[in-house]
């Protein structure tokens, strides 16, 4: 019964609209002669009967084809260009019927007539997409359409999988965040004692199964010169960590002053994610129900590139964040003009004390500062340009 099912979706997916309209319009025609008894109403039902029966050997054969999408690059900074082609091989052992190849390309179609092809010919199509702003664009399937030339009947076939085009903002050079805001080359000591690490804590007695390698032997042989008594001392240390720096944005649109705000926030997240990358971090980014951590830096782009509106606000995002990477060194809350500053409060508080944390407000139509809120640096930016100074400024 599925099969059936199955069966009769594809044939009447055959069938198009106008194709729909022409079989309507043919029976009513028909019935609506038998019962009046008019003659032009039964020429006008063979006729769209006579169409539909012309239109029928159009789709008769099959097509055997493989269709090659390129996408070159896949991953853009807004404003640059895509090359994309498609290659349509003709795998069959015969020469294949005219047809017509359809890329939908993000909210337009690329259409391409494709003539008769001897087996193991190829056609090559090839056509550029621009990017403008921040964002995804999808690229595919690509479809071969075979049908008459009214559009009554057309069997349509998807050959590719559905490819993506991320678009990421143009990010503001930056300085090395380990210049500043964070001074720990080594990583930042935690409190947690380690029997082996890079952070040197203090000495303590040597107990059965210590390591002999951290035995401090001129402390040892200093107590056992003043003491008279056998001891040793071993070096005891904090455990340390890799910088780890997240990047938590303001889903809310009323947060920020407009939809250009938001597109700022995002331009200073994947600026941020860039330098910290570069720096060596690791990097976790949260917007919403976008949320990424490691890749050296490139999951975050992607989804800043995914990023959209939503209503997790602040808070709620900066504890989601606080889950995903619970190592944390230092934490940018990123939000609008318009978010209540008492959010940006308890998004902070998210993240434990030792945990170096700078709110960045998004203020177009503010100057661009720097203010401090019990402990907590507060980045008013009024220009993305502005985030390289700012930052810099934040750390004197």
């Amino acid at each position: 019964m599925e099969e059936l099912t199955r069966r009769a979706r594809e044939l009447a997916s055959v069938v198009k609209p106008v194709g729909w309209t022409v079989l309507g319009v043919g029976v009513v025609a028909a019935v609506l002669a038998r019962v009046t008894g008019w003659l032009e109403l039964g020429v006008l039902s063979v006729a769209c009967l006579a169409l539909l029966l012309l239109a029928a050997p159009f789709l008769v054969g099959s097509t055997r084809v493989r269709v090659d999408l390129r996408l070159e690059p896949e991953r853009v900074v807004a404003g640059e260009s895509v090359a994309a082609g498609v290659v349509v091989t003709n795998v069959s052992g015969r020469r294949m019927v005219s047809a017509t190849l359809e890329v939908p390309v993000g909210t337009t179609v690329h259409r391409y007539a494709v003539g008769t092809l001897a087996a193991g010919a190829s056609d090559e199509e090839s056509f550029t997409i621009r990017t403008e702003r921040r964002g995804v664009i999808g690229v595919g399937p690509a479809f071969t359409l075979r049908g008459d030339p009214l559009g009554l009947f057309s069997r349509d076939m998807a050959w590719t999988p559905r490819r993506e085009v991320l678009v990421r903002p143009a990010v503001v050079p930056l300085e090395s965040l380990g210049a500043g805001i964070l001074r720990d080359l080594e990583g930042v000591s935690t409190d947690a004692v380690s029997q082996s690490d890079l952070a040197f804590h203090a000495l303590r007695e040597y107990v059965p199964g210590d390591d002999l390698r951290h035995v401090h032997w001129r402390s040892s042989a200093k107590v056992m010169a003043s003491s008279g008594q056998s001891a040793l001392l071993v070096r005891q240390y904090l455990d340390t960590r890799r910088s780890h720096a997240t990047i938590v944005v303001d889903d809310r649109l009323r947060s920020y002053h407009d939809e250009e705000g938001f597109e700022t926030a995002m331009t200073v997240a994947a600026s941020l994610a860039v330098r910290a990358a570069a720096d060596e971090f690791d990097v976790s980014f949260v917007c919403g129900d976008q949320a990424s951590t490691g890749g050296e830096g490139r999951r975050a782009l992607d989804s800043v590139c995914r990023a959209d509106f939503g209503e997790a606000g602040l808070v709620g995002t900066a504890r989601r964040a606080m889950g995903l990477a619970p190592a944390t060194s230092i934490a940018f809350l990123v939000t609008g003009s318009e978010a209540s500053f008492s959010d940006v409060q308890r998004a902070s508080v998210a993240f434990p004390p030792e945990v170096r944390r700078l709110a960045i407000l998004v203020e177009p139509a503010q100057t661009s500062r720097v203010s401090d809120a019990a402990g907590l640096p507060v980045l008013h930016l009024a220009a993305a340009q502005d985030l390289g100074p700012l930052l810099r400024w934040s750390v004197r």
